[in-house]
C-alpha cells in the first residue's frame, strides 16, 4: 500500500515492476475475485463506521483520507494529487493507493478513510454490511472490459455464436456481465457460446499470443499488455458499448465509484463537495490531456508513463453523478443480484445509498 501525503514520491521502479503493479491493480483484483462480495466464515457483520469530528467550522481547513486502487481508479485521481502536494486545493488530502481492495476495507469500515475510490459491488456490499453508513457519490470508471480477437470475424454480440471466448472472473462480475449481453443479443451463454475460464489474465494473454483465431474477454490494463505483445490483436467490442446497446433501463457497466462516508459527509459536507468539485476536475484533466496526465501516473508510482498513455484512453475514466449515476448502478447492480445475490452484499440498497452535493 502506498501513502502519498502532500509532498510524498515514489522512488523510480523499473519498467517491469510497475508493469506487474499494474497487471495486479486491486481494481482487477475487485473485477476478478468478486470484490469481496463472500463473508468470511464465522466473520461477524461490521460495525457501522464511524466519524471523528463535528460540522464544518467556517474557515477551517480538514485533512481527508482519501483512497484509491492502482488502477484506473487512482490514475483519474492523479492531477489532484499533484494540485494537492503543491497546497492548491480546498482542504490537505492523505491519499492511499492501495494494492488490493482488502487493503483498505476496514479503513473504510471504521471511518478512518472518509472517501475511496473501489469497485462498484464492493461499494453495495460495505453498504449492507454497515447497515447504510457509506455512499456512492460518483460513477468514475464505467467499463474496463473488452473483447479481443486476432481477425476479423467478431464485429457484434451474436458474431459469439459458435465461438470459443477465452476470459478471466468465473462466478464474479466479468462472468456476470458476459451473460447479460449474450442473453440480451439472443444467445444462450450455456449453449450458444464456449466460455473457457482462466485463473489469471496472464494465462488468456497467453493464449491470444499462440493463436491465430482466439477471442477473449480482458479488462484494461491487460487489454493494452496484450496487444503490446501481440500486433495482430484488436478490439472487436467494448463490453459496455454493447450492454447500453441492449439495455432498455437506462443501466450500464459501472466498474468504480466514489464511495464517501454518510456520518462525515453530514457533518463536512461543504468540504466533500470540494473534493468532489476537485475530483471531477481531475478525471477531464486526465482524459483531455493524457500525455502529461501518464508522467503524473508514473511519478505517483501507479504505472510507468509509456503503459499509462497507452491505456488511458481506454480506461472509460468518468465523473458521473446525480440521477444519471442512480439509474446506472441501480440497474446494473440489479444484473449483478439476479445472477448472484451476494455479488452486492446479499441485497440491492436503498435509495440512502446514493450521495447528492
Amino acid at each position: 500500500m502506498t501513502k502519498h501525503g502532500f509532498c510524498g514520491k515514489q522512488a523510480g521502479k523499473s519498467f517491469l515492476h510497475c508493469l506487474c503493479a499494474l497487471l495486479g491493480m486491486a481494481l482487477m483484483a475487485g473485477l476478478l475475485s468478486g470484490c469481496g462480495s463472500k463473508k468470511e466464515e464465522g466473520a461477524d457483520k461490521a460495525p457501522a463506521p464511524t466519524a471523528a469530528g463535528g460540522a464544518d467550522v467556517p474557515g477551517e481547513r480538514l485533512t481527508i483520507s482519501v483512497a484509491a486502487l492502482k488502477g484506473p481508479t487512482a490514475i483519474g485521481m492523479v492531477e489532484l494529487m499533484e494540485r494537492a502536494e503543491a497546497g492548491d486545493t480546498a482542504n490537505d488530502y492523505n491519499f492511499t493507493v492501495a494494492g488490493t481492495a482488502d487493503e483498505i476495507t476496514k479503513d473504510i469500515i471504521k471511518g478512518n478513510i472518509q472517501i475511496a475510490a473501489i469497485p462498484c459491488n464492493l461499494a453495495s456490499v460495505l453498504y449492507n454490511r454497515t447497515e447504510g453508513q457509506l455512499q456512492v457519490a460518483a460513477i468514475n470508471t464505467v467499463s474496463v472490459l473488452y473483447i479481443l480477437e486476432t481477425g476479423e470475424g467478431i464485429n457484434s454480440v451474436e458474431d459469439l455464436k459458435g465461438r470459443t471466448v477465452y476470459s478471466t472472473g468465473k462466478s464474479t462480475t466479468p462472468e456476470y456481465t458476459l451473460n447479460y449481453i449474450l442473453s440480451a443479443a439472443g444467445l444462450d451463454p450455456e449453449k450458444d457460446v464456449t466460455v473457457e475460464y482462466k485463473s489469471e489474465a496472464a494465462e488468456v494473454a497467453a493464449v491470444l499470443a499462440e493463436s491465430d483465431s482466439a477471442v477473449a474477454m480482458l479488462p484494461q490494463p491487460y487489454v493494452t499488455v496484450a496487444m503490446t505483445q501481440n500486433e495482430k490483436l484488436r478490439i472487436a467490442l467494448d463490453v459496455a458499448e454493447e450492454w447500453e446497446r441492449y439495455s432498455d433501463d437506462g443501466s450500464s457497466v459501472v466498474t468504480g465509484v466514489v464511495l464517501v462516508n454518510k456520518q462525515y459527509a453530514k457533518e463536512h459536507k461543504e468540504a466533500v463537495n470540494a473534493f468532489l468539485a476537485e475530483y471531477q476536475a481531475s478525471t477531464q484533466y486526465v482524459t483531455e490531456n493524457v500525455e502529461a496526465a501518464a508522467e503524473l501516473v508514473e511519478k505517483y508510482d501507479i504505472v510507468k508513463a509509456a503503459v499509462a498513455k497507452k491505456a488511458i484512453p481506454y480506461c472509460n475514466i468518468a465523473f458521473i453523478e446525480g440521477e444519471e449515476m442512480q439509474e446506472r448502478i441501480s440497474g446494473y447492480l440489479g444484473v449483478l443480484y439476479g445472477q448472484d445475490p451476494e455479488s452486492v452484499g446479499g441485497a440491492l440498497p436503498g435509495d440512502d445509498f446514493y450521495y447528492s452535493r
